[in-house]
């Protein structure tokens, strides 16, 4: 007997263009049903209906029919291209995914664990994106150029072992390879067509209110029509919800033929079901497209009752525990015990960092020497004049263009040469200028040099994240868009000195951050951006954490003097063990 081929990627995608003409089939009917019940609704509420009693049996009805037919026809046409064409760019916005950053070592193993798994699943292509929050999650998605991608948050990026993060892309192309990512895709999108109409009424409603006492509303839809739209969310809802349901349990047992490892899928599914899966103010239509639903956890746990069971877009997390956990004969409390284990050895492993003070008695007696010396500091030899009348300086080249009130046409003078001009007219200056509106340093022999103590910088990763630090001072810099990664991975310890001077740091700088802040950027020497030259300012980090971190506003690279980004990280992680 000759065993079936499976289909390719290319025949699973003509079947999904065929489920789609079904799909348009059953969206006009749908349309034409629900769009008739809104605008029965719309012309009851205004007894329009009532006042002709030959509505039903004249050519009024038979006009109603059609006229109701032909715009179920263009909504339905409209919201399917709509879908199919922008659905998953809407999505991909709305979710703020970006590309994985290869020389982030996070993501390079997403990268690297996403193309393995799409060739033992025999995919042609695969995009990856990243989603940047802490939350545990992942989805797929079908492009509008037909390429599939999978998207994973930071949280799952950092939380998950390599066998875990296989699984769960294992699961995501799975649902590629089935054609369910293309079907839900659609779905998703055009269940939220009703959700946004609802929307609107709801602030039509707020609109017509404004102005009146507490407690009384003006305007708005008629209930009537309130009823009809309420009515089609909850059945797009539960359409859509029910079709994913038993595509996440399909998909469930794809993925272990794809990755062979049962258990890592549901270590990974149980970790996002308990930890955090929400994604952020995003609306609830799409929840079928995720691996876990993107629910808060306090939503989560209030909705538990039989009705929230039913109208899930997800099996019951036990369920599907339940019949991973067969599939190796384990019991699922097993597994459960399995995720806990690995935490704390995750714990055990966590490399430790000591303070500056600590670092520098354990080099005691051992001298070390530098790769390369530290250039010399420039010479001031530049003065300015400023608006009182009076000569301010003198400055280095770098000091002179920070000045806040430099311009080209400023009167400067080199005392060097005994010249008096304009700013412009210093060939220095202009070449100088020319060099910081094309983002480098004035001086090129600072380019990678530590802004303190003018020492090479060295190139290092901090939690997979790329970073510079310098080996004297201890001072690192980092690109501002990956210190969120930073705090979402955990895989560093901290010395109970470290933790005692955040303390410390915390007690004294909340008596009065602001003042505080401004005092460091009047007494503290100007630094300058080892990346591009400009000077960086002293700022706090944000505004619910006020340590003070010195930040370049041209290129958006942050410096963070010895112990500061650790301090930081113990301030907003907590940890609760400390070697």
């Amino acid at each position: 007997m000759s065993r079936k081929l499976a289909k390719d990627f290319y025949e699973i995608q003509k079947e999904q263009w065929r489920k789609s003409i079904f799909l348009f089939s059953v969206l006009i009917l749908f349309y034409f049903i629900f769009i008739g019940l809104i605008a029965f609704a719309f012309l009851a509420s205004f007894g329009l209906i009532f006042a002709k009693p030959d509505f039903f049996s004249g050519a009024l009805f038979t006009k109603f029919l059609l006229a109701n037919f032909a715009l179920s026809f263009v909504i339905a046409f409209f919201h399917l291209f709509d879908a199919q064409k922008f659905g998953a760019q809407f999505i991909l916005k709305r979710l703020c995914a970006q590309t994985p950053d290869l020389s982030d070592i996070y993501h390079k193993k997403f990268v690297n664990v996403v193309d393995e798994i799409r060739i033992a699943s025999g995919l042609p292509r695969v995009k990856t994106y990243i989603l940047p929050t802490f939350a545990i999650n992942s989805l797929a998605l079908i492009e509008a150029d037909k390429t599939p991608c999978v998207i994973a948050t930071e949280g799952l990026l950092a939380d998950s072992t390599r066998d875990e993060l296989e699984a769960v892309a294992a699961h995501e192309l799975a649902h590629i390879a089935r054609g369910d990512s293309f079907y839900l895709t659609l779905v998703c999108s055009l269940a939220n067509f009703f959700e946004r109409l609802r929307e609107a009424l709801e602030s039509e409603k707020e609109y017509a209110s404004e102005g009146l006492p507490p407690g009384e509303t003006q305007g708005g839809p008629p209930p009537l029509v309130n009823l009809a739209v309420t009515i089609s969310v909850i059945v797009m809802r539960l359409l859509s919800t029910l079709i994913s349901r038993e595509r996440e349990t399909l998909a469930d047992a794809a993925a272990v033929e794809f990755g062979r490892n049962p258990v890592s899928l549901a270590r990974a599914i149980y970790k996002a079901h308990i930890k955090n899966s929400f994604v952020g103010d995003f609306n609830l239509t799409y929840s079928p497209l995720f691996i876990v639903s993107p629910e808060s956890l306090q939503e989560r746990q209030e909705s538990e009752g039989f009705l929230s069971k039913i109208t899930s877009s997800h099996p019951p997390l036990m369920e599907r525990i339940q019949m991973l956990a067969e599939m190796v004969d384990l019991k699922p409390e097993a597994i459960i015990e399995q995720v806990w284990e690995t935490q704390k050895t995750r714990e055990k492993a966590k490399i430790v960092l000591h303070s500056f003070e600590e670092k520098k008695m354990q080099a005691s007696g051992i001298q070390a020497e530098p790769q390369e010396k530290a250039i010399p500091e420039e010479n001031k030899v530049w003065l300015a004049f400023d608006p009182r009348g009076v000569w301010q300086g003198p400055y280095s080249l770098q000091e002179l263009l920070s000045l806040p009130n430099f311009t080209s046409i400023l009167q400067i003078k080199n005392i060097q040469e005994n010249v008096e001009a304009r700013a412009r007219e210093f060939p220095q200056i202009r070449a100088a200028l020319q060099r910081m509106a094309q983002k480098k340093p004035i001086d090129e022999a600072k380019k990678n040099r530590c802004p303190r103590c003018l020492l090479p910088l060295s190139d290092s990763f901090y939690e997979g994240v790329p970073i510079k630090f310098c080996s004297q001072c201890h001072g690192q810099l980092i690109d501002a868009a990956y210190i969120e990664r930073i705090f979402a991975r955990k895989e560093i310890g901290f010395s109970r000195d470290l933790v005692k001077k955040a303390e410390e740091f915390k007690k004294r700088f909340l008596h009065n951050p602001i003042k505080t802040q401004k005092i460091a950027a009047k007494t503290g020497p100007n630094l300058f951006c080892p990346n591009c030259g400009y000077r960086m300012m002293p700022r706090p980090f944000n505004y619910q954490y006020f340590i003070p971190v010195d930040k370049c506003l041209s290129c958006y690279k942050i410096w963070f003097d010895a112990d500061e980004l650790e301090i930081l990280q113990i301030l907003i992680e907590k940890p609760e063990k400390t070697e």
